[in-house]
């Protein structure tokens, strides 16, 4: 009887377990579609607020200030992907963060050069030229715009 006992408490609790995941899986199933859903709402409407995204760009899309590149170094901009540098007073130039070597994002701008962390290579700040390899190319160069005081992608 004990042998019985033990068969129907490992069946109950394996049926258990198997209910158990199984309500996981539906819960998980209607919370993802929920999740889903929810954010497809606000892409539609931002998708529709694309020629709003336009609007904001002349307005609020301003990627950062003048006053926030120092002169003779940069900024990087992950989400951007792009690195803002200022040569000289003044002078504002932009190119893609992805090093072109094996496609880190560089990380820093220091001592004349922006400086990709993976294998070392550095690129001047005047024109995305290689400084310093692996890397064999330069990076590219991307379009700023400079109006009064702020800087966007242009």
């Amino acid at each position: 009887m004990t042998e019985t006992t033990r068969r129907a408490v490992v069946l109950g609790a394996g049926g258990v377990g198997v209910a158990a995941l199984l309500t996981a899986c539906g819960s998980s199933e209607p919370t993802s579609g929920s999740v889903s859903t929810a954010p497809a709402a606000p892409e539609t409407g931002a998708s529709s607020g694309s020629g709003a995204s336009s609007g904001e760009g002349s307005s609020a899309g301003a990627l950062t200030k003048t006053a926030d590149i120092p002169v003779g170094g940069g900024k990087v901009f992950k989400a951007e992907k792009v690195v803002v540098t200022q040569p000289k007073a003044g002078e504002f130039k932009a190119f893609s963060s992805v090093c072109p070597h094996q496609g880190c994002d560089v990380a820093s701008v220091s001592n004349g050069t922006i400086n990709c962390p993976c294998h070392g290579s550095k690129f001047a700040i005047a024109d995305g030229a290689v400084t310093n390899g692996p890397a064999n190319k330069p990076l590219p160069e991307k379009t700023i715009k400079v109006e009064g005081d702020s800087i966007t992608l242009g």
